[in-house]
């Protein structure tokens, strides 16, 4: 008996231990053959690019002869947010007139940074009532409706 709780409790310990394994997510492009980072300036071209590396993973918003390339890798613990561990952005520039590649710039997850978002919370306008002024503020519209006589919602007191 002392041995079946043994192997219990030794099965239940590698269990635990291996929820708490950080599991990897690989997101956007992945360089199996080629890498963005060997691009040459003045060498490669927007069709040589386009042939190595595939589509890009965006483009720039108002400027369509610029390019993106992104990969990051994260790491999500049992219950836990996801960490990014590993981000990679390169950004190819094009020429207008002879798309060839005007500049590479690689930028990692040490270049990024941190925004502030929303805390979805709609701010409201005017000022906030106290308990007492609520209190008696509904106290003041109890009168509001004329006494004695039927009054059904949604018509106007005094009307059938």
């Amino acid at each position: 008996m002392p041995r079946i709780l043994s192997l219990l409790a030794a099965s239940a310990c590698i269990l635990g231990a291996a929820a708490c394994t950080p599991t990897a997510t690989y997101q956007g492009f992945q360089a199996i053959d080629a890498n963005p980072k060997d691009v040459k300036v003045g060498t490669d071209t927007r069709a040589t690019v386009l042939a190595r590396l595939g589509t890009p993973t965006a483009t720039a918003a108002f400027d369509k002869d610029t390019w993106f390339y992104l990969s990051q890798i994260s790491d999500k613990t049992a219950f836990y947010y996801p960490q990014v561990v590993h981000r990679d952005i390169t950004e190819i520039s094009f020429d207008k007139d002879t798309q060839q590649v005007k500049s590479v710039n690689l930028f990692t997850l040490k270049d990024g940074r941190i925004i502030a978002y929303n805390t979805r919370e709609t701010p409201t306008r005017g000022r906030e009532l106290t308990v007492l002024e609520q209190l008696f503020g509904s106290l003041s519209s109890i009168g509001a409706l004329p006494p004695n006589e039927d009054y059904t919602p949604g018509s106007h007191p005094g009307q059938p």
